[in-house]
């Protein structure tokens, strides 16, 4: 293994190890407190004193999981635990997402602390999934818990599920069908998951959505079915899965995370709960998406220096950025990193400035739902996410674009960002789908961040002349939107299929079939001054 060691060594960036003799102990049996039994691997440096990480996946113990998280952190003097959940690959139970993680992980977490090679020195480590299983057992794995590595991910799954109020079809679906092909060889896997593709391009034009995860893997996904059914803010289904208490956490936390995440929002309330409690945690935001293996590299060498830091007293918070436009690391003082914003608001004939707008009709667009806006990168399960060109579905006659005049100088926006979009609506249920882009001397524009809100009656009230200020929170950005190059605002009825599209009736959301257009116009004047709030 010395070769492939350094050559993974090399690849992922990683400092010198500090041992290459590891044994490997597999499928460790680890028997839960209702008597399931969860397979667990054990990657054993020959050290002495070495502390431990805990790595709970429903991915498998294998492949990069094993091969990379496992023996690398060996390598660099951990005891690393590998434990299958519930449910998934040879663990026993049935799998249900979110379900067991808590009791689970801290039946985990007693088992590593009754073997004899536990100094009392325990650490978390895992992106997505593997971080939800980390918040679970946070505030309650006791003092033996000296630090955690969650990259993006989230404490609690409920609300990115329904991000913005609308069901984020793309990503739920895509991982109901991953976690679906799991179980066999790689080669099995990435055979099942190409077979997969027509089925889930079929899927995404389908109603009712109660059919489409049958439609994707052939069978149909309990967790899809219960996750379309309790889609109401609030319902006690989501208490016991996902109910970290985070203010409680006292183990330092290493937060890593990237604009064009799907948890990117919860991600940093997280953060900033843990910052209310007094705790100073470890804030890294790269231009990285949810499946970017550059990601795994970063978030692997920020765990190495954390937990070694937390070993000796020193894991210390801070915050630090990438910048897109000027491919740039930032160090900043706090996140936000100031309370400012600017508004630019719409204005007629499609400009967009940071002047209030002249008097002007109102721009109309027509949604149909039977022909969904389609959603171009932005921030996806899959590698379509990112920066994309947008040309395309800016020409659609269901999207409007607001783009400034070329910019005289450079615009470094660092934030959050939001929009108060002006609208009349000439039904109830609509969503209103906002873009920013940027938009180079040669015409590309490439989406940088966006946002969604579902709008249902009694939500942003009309005034009266019918119109409704809807506010739109978008996902946060760190960007500088270069000198020469405009700063453009898409509108859109949706954005399919990373949201489910809104049927415009009160149907709910898994047997709805009735389609009805909306048609929409975006008011842009004195009066109703539609804008978008950038952190400049």
């Amino acid at each position: 293994m010395s070769l492939s060691s350094r050559a993974m060594e090399r690849l992922f960036h990683l400092p010198p190890a500090v041992t290459r003799a590891v044994r490997v102990h597999r499928d460790l049996p680890v028997t839960t407190r209702d008597g399931v039994v969860l397979r667990t691997d054990h990657w054993e440096p020959r050290l002495r004193g070495a502390p431990t990480i805990l790595i709970r996946t429903p991915y498998g113990r294998g492949g990069v999981i094993g091969l990379v998280s496992g023996r690398m952190l060996a390598e660099r003097g951990f005891h690393v635990v590998i434990q299958s959940c519930r449910g998934t690959f040879d663990s026993g139970g049935e799998w249900e997402p979110l379900r067991y993680e808590r009791e689970d992980g801290l039946d985990a977490v007693a088992w590593i602390e009754r073997q004899p090679w536990f100094d009392g020195n325990l650490f978390t480590y895992g992106p997505s999934y593997l971080g939800f299983t980390q918040w679970a057992i946070a505030a309650e794995a006791g003092p033996a818990l000296k630090g955690m590595l969650t990259a993006v991910t989230a404490s609690a799954f409920r609300d990115p599920t329904y991000a913005g109020g609308a069901y984020s079809l793309d990503t739920i679906l895509n991982w109901a069908t991953l976690t679906s092909n799991q179980g066999g060889s790689l080669l099995s896997f990435a055979y099942k998951q190409y077979r997969a593709q027509p089925r889930l391009r079929r899927a995404w034009t389908h109603l009712p959505l109660s059919e489409v995860d049958t439609l994707a893997t052939g069978a149909e996904v309990a967790f899809f079915q219960d996750w379309l059914a309790h889609c109401e803010p609030g319902d006690p289904y989501w208490t016991p899965r996902g109910n970290a208490d985070v203010s409680r956490v006292q183990a330092p936390v290493c937060m890593v995370g990237g604009w064009y995440d799907i948890f990117l929002p919860w991600q940093l309330r997280d953060y900033a709960t843990l910052r209310a409690t007094g705790a100073a945690p470890r804030l890294v935001i790269g231009t990285w998406t949810h499946a970017d293996m550059a990601l795994l590299d970063a978030s692997m060498s920020e765990a190495i220096a954390w937990f070694r830091a937390a070993m000796n007293g020193g894991a210390r918070g801070g915050i630090r950025v990438h910048v897109g436009g000027v491919n740039e690391w930032r160090e900043l003082p706090a996140w936000p990193p100031h309370d400012r914003g600017e508004a630019w608001l719409l204005q007629p004939g499609g400009g967009l400035a940071p002047t209030p707008p002249a008097a002007g009709a109102p721009d109309r667009f027509r949604y149909d739902p039977a022909d969904p806006t389609p959603s171009p990168g932005g921030a996806l399960l899959t590698r379509q996410a990112g920066r994309v060109d947008n040309r395309a579905v800016e020409a659609r006659s269901d999207t409007v674009v607001y783009t400034s005049e070329p910019l005289a100088a450079d615009v470094e926006t660092i934030g959050p960002v939001s929009a108060t979009v002006h609208i009349g609506a000439d039904g109830e249920y609509f969503d209103v789908a906002v873009r920013v882009c940027d938009v180079d001397p040669g015409g590309r524009s490439e989406n940088i961040t966006d946002g969604l809100v579902r709008v249902c009656p009694g939500m942003f009230p009309p005034d009266a002349d019918g119109v409704r200020a809807v506010e739109v929170e978008l996902w946060p950005m760190g960007y500088v939107f270069r000198r020469g190059h405009r700063i453009r605002v898409q509108l859109a009825g949706g954005a399919h299929p990373r949201y489910a599209r809104n049927t415009g009736t009160s149907e709910p959301l898994g047997s709805a079939t009735e389609l009805r257009p909306v048609t929409q116009d975006i008011w842009h004047d004195e009066r109703h001054p539609s804008q978008l709030r950038l952190p400049i």
